[in-house]
């Protein structure tokens, strides 16, 4: 294994995981980014002797490499990653590339929307029930540096489409997915099938003793299925009981029939509201049966959860109006979630970089709900060729501060302000967390 080189491409949190793990493994390694490491990471390289450039890549050591681990995400079409390709060297994920040296259970989450909450909810059941477990992928700390610093007898992962195209030979145990719709289509190629395809390589590798829980009434991911023949057990849920369901919602109760016995909880004890989290918890509780958590567990888990930050937030009530924090809503369906559980007229603060996003998925809602719409991005151009002459009141602001003062003289008493924004926050922010404490801090300053 000496002197085999795995170069890590990418200095974020994935790439500092996956250099550790490597040199832990005994490779050589050596860590390439494009632009400057945070210090936090430069220091850690230097603690563990990792070598390491920044502000640019040394083609002709990189394409020495034996193995590439990339950052999820570098695209594709980059021209370096198009050498790589040309120069025949395998290039994975860092999920690939930790799965290898860990034989902790992989309970592996993904969909368009809804995965964070997903996730967080069944680390939080499992974590609960006293189980050994880890979060990662997505969300927390690197997988990768997890496995190399820590044991876990179990990992619960978000993973993206970016994070599913460099995977294998990595098997989940257990497979979620929650939904497929439109997103990232500008990473590929604006062909929906190149998305879909990403998603799907959950399935990859899962055998009859492995679990795959998908929402049944999606009609991509029952084509799909249809189409690919998954190797797992299948285990559908969806809002109404059909055939081959095991969770659904009858009577106001959530329902889960599993292992051959039945859970049931009332929807108004849950934790989260709104219908897609409804979705959320029917899928939570799948994997929580199949792996043995008590019905008296579960039903404390679900109802003391405490939410992820920045999805349908409540930030705080200012002169009768209630202010709400979705901005990890990047794409529109996710607005769609957002604004179908709003009981109230909205100001809805929308806008930043648009992913190929088609709007009229919210059309409806938005005309129906909207009391004012206020666009947040450097290019709005795409927003008001939409919705200009459909709803009355439109605004533009240019900062998160300039949108909340101007959602604060909109609204009217038992409004909310949502920012729900439909795009992903790299015009203006540094990630959707940033455009969401940012969010915060101006509203809890009126």
């Amino acid at each position: 294994m000496i002197g085999k080189l795995i170069v890590v491409l990418g200095g974020g949190e994935s790439g500092i995981g996956s250099a550790i793990l490597a040199a832990k493994q005994g490779f050589d390694v050596f860590l390439s980014d494009s632009g400057p490491l945070q210090d936090k990471h430069r220091e850690t390289l230097q603690a563990y002797g990792i070598e390491f450039e920044e502000n640019g890549h040394t083609e002709e050591r990189i394409l020495r490499a034996s193995e590439i681990i990339k950052s999820p995400g570098i695209p594709d079409t980059t021209p370096l990653i198009q050498k790589i390709r040309n120069a025949g060297i395998h290039m994975i994920s860092e999920i690939e590339f930790a799965g290898r040296y860990t034989s902790a259970k992989m309970i592996c989450i993904t969909g368009s929307n809804g995965k964070t909450t997903t996730t967080s909810l069944i680390y939080h059941i499992l974590k609960s029930a006293g189980l050994n477990v880890g979060l990662a992928g997505n969300i927390g700390k690197s997988f990768a540096r997890q496995v190399a610093e820590a044991h876990y007898d179990y990992y619960v992962l978000e993973l993206s489409s970016f994070q599913l195209e460099g995977v294998y030979d990595f098997r989940a145990d257990i497979s979620v997915l929650l939904n497929i719709t439109p997103d990232h289509l500008d990473r590929y190629d604006h062909d929906l099938q190149h998305y879909v395809d990403a998603k799907m390589r959950i399935i990859r590798n899962q055998r009859m003793q492995d679990a795959f829980i998908y929402w049944i009434d999606d009609p991509i991911v029952t084509r799909e299925i249809e189409k690919l023949q998954p190797g797992a057990t299948m285990y559908p849920f969806g809002e109404q009981k059909k055939e081959n369901s095991i969770a659904y919602t009858e009577n106001g109760k959530l329902i889960i029939q599993a292992k051959e016995r039945e859970f049931t909880m009332e929807l108004e004890l849950l934790a989260l509201e709104g219908l897609h989290n409804v979705y959320n918890s029917l899928a939570s509780g799948i994997v929580a049966k199949l792996m043995d958590i008590s019905d008296e567990q579960l039903r404390t888990s679900l109802s003391d959860f405490k939410g992820v930050p920045h999805r349908l937030e409540k930030v705080a009530t200012v002169r009768g109006v209630q202010y709400i924090n979705d901005s990890k809503a990047t794409n529109v369906n996710s607005c769609w979630y957002a604004l179908q559980s709003m009981r109230a007229k909205t100001v809805l603060i929308l806008g930043g970089t648009d992913k190929g996003n088609d709007y009229s998925e919210i059309e409806d809602l938005v005309r129906s709900k909207a009391r004012a719409l206020i666009f947040l991005g450097k290019d709005n151009s795409k927003l008001h060729a939409f919705f200009d002459g459909k709803i009355p009141l439109i605004r533009e602001a240019g900062s998160m501060k300039e949108a909340v003062d101007i959602a604060y003289k909109l609204a009217e008493k038992g409004d909310i302000v949502l920012l729900s924004p439909c795009c992903a926050s790299f015009d203006l922010f540094k990630n959707y967390e940033d455009r969401g404490d940012q969010f915060r801090e101006y509203v809890r300053r009126l």
